[in-house]
């Protein structure tokens, strides 16, 4: 049975899945992490040195005060962090000991940072990161100010406002367990993926759900179209097969053709085969009714493989049966983009990395940290398609 699905997986599978290694993966998040840390300490350290919080100065007992801050480049392990704020007092050095310390203990910071970043910012290792540059004790708020900055991060990439320039949307779900006040309960991350007539590829947005329900869809999608996503160049909208999204999807996008992704659907044919069947070739064959080079020929291959399966394997068949012409809605769009949204694989692969990364946790301790660690994925991905348009899309324009 696993031979099957990886043969499906590799006939659905748009394009190359490479293993991401995990200090690749860091670059962008870890270096806005650092900068928030090391940010942190210096804050706390200038504290210190003058001997009272900020809004705290009593003028008859500190002379020293807080007199704004200058920005210096850094280098790091996650690369340059351009305009650390640097805090400065109005007399006294202004040398901090949280940047040579991070200078000299590079290694173990960065690893920490790394398993902040896992575990989806752990107070304790905040706490041990920023004590380490400092070998000082560190307030509960400069840990929680710390972990406050990256959900802001995460809000505002979350209300930011979309273009109407997406001709395609892939839509699916991924289940996380988030620990409960009774126990632990499974969530669903409600993902959608689009791509531009540029042939520029985005994970647009993503929400916490209860559910894969139509209402929670809803939620989502029309929050997607009062941000501007209001769909005028939308030509083609890929799912799972789910009721709930589809009627979602009917209600926001009533005038987009819905197409059901292969890859669900072929694995479901097989869930209804025996083993024997399996072998003998029929979800090997029915994988070929997509790989058609224009509608006419796979409705042939459709009908050639309903006649000869449907004696054999009746409930495979009218499974297949059921939704055949959402099944055959890509052929709609031009021949070199059919790949890219007759399955909803290019946000499977993303799921991949999240279950990679959490697989190891068991589950989360708080919907923010799985909000943050699929922020961070998520926001990975779109930073290395920003400059990777997709060559199938040279001269395409938006269908009138």
């Amino acid at each position: 049975m696993s031979m099957l699905r990886q043969m499906i997986e590799d006939a659905c599978c748009a394009e190359e899945d490479p293993e991401a290694r995990l200090w690749e993966d860091l670059q962008g998040q870890g270096r806005e992490q650092l900068r928030a840390l090391l940010e942190a300490a210096m804050r706390t350290e200038l504290g210190q040195r003058l001997g009272y919080e900020p809004y705290r100065r009593d003028a008859q007992l500190h002379t020293n005060y807080r007199n704004g801050c200058y920005r210096r480049n850094l280098d790091t392990q996650f690369g340059v962090i351009q305009d650390l704020h640097v805090p400065r007092a109005r007399r006294g050095k202004s040398h901090f000991w949280a940047l040579e310390r991070y200078a000299r203990r590079a290694p173990w910071v960065n690893q920490l940072v790394t398993e902040m970043f896992i575990a989806g910012v752990s107070t304790r290792r905040v706490g041990k990161i920023v004590r380490g540059l400092l070998d000082a004790s560190v307030s509960a708020a400069t840990v929680s100010a710390i972990a406050t900055s990256l959900d802001a991060q995460a809000r505002t990439w979350h209300t930011r406002p979309l273009t109407d320039d997406y001709c395609y949307l892939l839509a699916d779900g991924v289940h996380l367990r988030i620990k409960g006040a009774k126990e632990a309960t499974k969530k669903a991350a409600l993902c959608v993926y689009g791509i531009t007539a540029r042939g520029q590829r985005e994970l647009i947005g993503y929400r916490l759900a209860d559910s894969e329900s139509e209402h929670e869809w809803l939620v989502l999608l029309r929050d997607l179209y009062t941000r501007g996503l209001k769909g005028a160049h939308l030509q083609l909208v890929t799912t799972d097969g789910g009721q709930g999204l589809i009627n979602a999807l009917q209600e926001v996008y009533p005038q987009v053709a819905l197409q059901r992704c292969w890859a669900h659907k072929l694995r479901n044919v097989a869930n209804l085969l025996t083993k024997l069947l399996q072998e003998a070739g029929c979800v090997h064959e029915a994988a070929r009714i997509y790989q058609a080079p224009c509608r006419s020929e796979a409705i042939r291959r459709y009908r050639a493989w309903v006649n000869k399966w449907r004696s054999r394997a009746s409930k495979a068949v009218a499974c297949l049966e059921r939704d055949i012409d959402a099944m055959l809605a890509f052929f709609s769009v031009p021949p070199a983009h059919r790949i890219l949204v007759r399955t909803t694989n290019a946000i499977e692969r993303q799921f991949r990395e999240v279950r990679r990364r959490t697989n190891p946790m068991t589950c989360f301790a708080n919907t923010k940290s799985a909000d943050r660690i699929l922020y961070a994925i998520f926001r990975y991905a779109n930073q290395c398609w920003a400059d990777s348009l997709l060559k199938s899309f040279n001269g395409f324009t938006h269908k009138s």
